[in-house]
């Protein structure tokens, strides 16, 4: 199936005047997250909802809304929120079953779920029950931190009986209201993007950092050495949008690959950095089979660089590889959910930025350009003819939409990004 951007509509829109806000969470309430519609839907589906996201990315804004919005439409008995962060929260479930049996009736939206492991039998017991009288829908909605991590505890004991969705961070799309260069330059978290000032946001990035670190990672690897951690990171960082060298960050860190290979699960699964892997096929060629790896949110990227505004970062080396990852993560996080994305890339200099690869087969393969008159090159071309894309994209920094060959267009990246949102069914 193909999908066409439809000729841009230019929306006036006053600019978000951040600093006579009270509060980035303000403005959070107000801006329309993409995953909100999915959401509710896969509420009125599935018993249970996993809600995964990094901390500080807006579960808590986005459950609540979705709760508040369910239960309006319903009119319903409303719903209850605990925070397996709070004490007083905890110690309501010192006797979940009997807890939650109580408010059956309502959706229970349970907030840092990975805190309490044991209560997922007991919610399994629950959903079971409430099945039994009739209710198969809507019944809990799950938020958590570490996506690896809440989907083997929840996997156990709720198999066939919890949706998973991840929140990313806000994306362009989602806070259209704010220039493209302060998203690139700040990221998508709320109280980053949304700071009063440069320097706000830039030490809100840096405690963000300082506060995995020293607490968030040992939750789910209490053994890890903070430091190495740290370090690798950091690297991550230096070596932003490369090829994967484990060996080579071990022998950096001073650690076996095995403790370099742990390290980088850890990120991955706490949604701070992707791995993102290489298409290949049986097409008789050497292809690189090595996954590229980058830290997803472009703000914490620049903190752990140092970069606190924009003109140094038009001077830092990371520029390029920084405006292409901002933009993919962009993309992908539009994307429909049946989209697998990758990149591509021959031993004779064939490469696709980005190649999306749907469910179906159609692929569509996009080019990444930081550059008002983008050229396609050569190795584009040769990888296309090896991959045989539906549809070819660039995406630069103007907003016109033009012709560059053909079957290939630069367009804009938030018409794109409006593109992919359409296919969602």
């Amino acid at each position: 199936m193909h999908f066409i951007v439809a000729p841009r509509v230019e929306v006036q829109r006053e600019p978000m005047n951040i600093a006579k806000l009270d509060s980035a969470s303000t403005i959070a309430r107000m801006l329309d997250r993409q995953l909100h519609a999915r959401v509710a839907q896969a509420l009125q589906e599935s018993p249970a909802v996993a809600l995964l996201g990094p901390r500080q990315v807006g579960k808590t804004t986005l459950a609540l809304a979705v709760a508040q919005a369910l239960s309006a439409r319903a009119g319903s008995a409303g719903f209850v929120y605990l925070d397996l962060e709070s004490p007083a929260d905890r110690a309501k479930l010192e006797q979940a079953e009997l807890y939650l049996a109580d408010h059956r009736d309502k959706l229970m939206v349970l907030d840092e779920v990975h805190r309490a492991p044991g209560l997922f039998p007991v919610l399994r017991g629950q959903i079971d029950r409430a099945r039994r009288e009739g209710r198969r829908a809507g019944l809990y909605l799950l938020l958590g931190s570490a996506s690896v991590d809440l989907l083997r505890q929840a996997g156990e004991s709720l198999a066939g009986r919890v949706a998973h969705l991840e929140l990313a961070p806000l994306t362009l799309a989602e806070a259209s209201s704010v220039p493209p260069d302060v998203h690139w330059l700040r990221g998508g978290f709320p109280e980053s993007l949304l700071a009063a000032s440069e320097a706000a946001s830039l030490r809100w990035r840096q405690d963000f950092i300082r506060t995995y670190l020293e607490r968030e990672v040992l939750q789910f690897a209490p053994r890890a050495a903070s430091e190495t951690l740290r370090r690798l990171w950091l690297m991550l960082a230096h070596h932003h949008g490369g090829l994967l060298n484990a060996a080579q960050f071990a022998r950096n860190l001073g650690v076996d690959g095995k403790t370099v290979a742990h390290y980088l699960d850890l990120l991955v699964d706490l949604m701070l950095v992707r791995r993102l892997q290489p298409w290949h096929a049986n097409l008789g060629k050497r292809l690189v089979r090595t996954p590229k790896v980058y830290v997803r949110d472009s703000g914490v990227l620049h903190a752990l660089l140092g970069i606190g505004d924009k003109e140094t970062l038009l001077s830092h080396p990371v520029v390029g590889t920084s405006w292409e990852t901002w933009v993919v993560e962009n993309l992908l996080t539009l994307a429909p959910p049946d989209a697998e994305a990758f990149f591509f890339r021959s031993a004779a200099g064939a490469e696709i930025d980005l190649l999306i690869e749907r469910a179906s087969g159609e692929r569509w393969a996009i080019e990444i350009k930081r550059s008002l008159q983008p050229k396609l090159e050569r190795g584009f071309h040769a990888a296309c003819a090896d991959v045989r894309p539906a549809q070819k994209w660039v995406v630069y920094p103007g907003s016109e939409r033009y012709r560059l060959g053909e079957d290939a267009w630069a367009v804009g990246l938030p018409e794109l990004a409006e593109g992919l949102r359409s296919l969602h069914g």
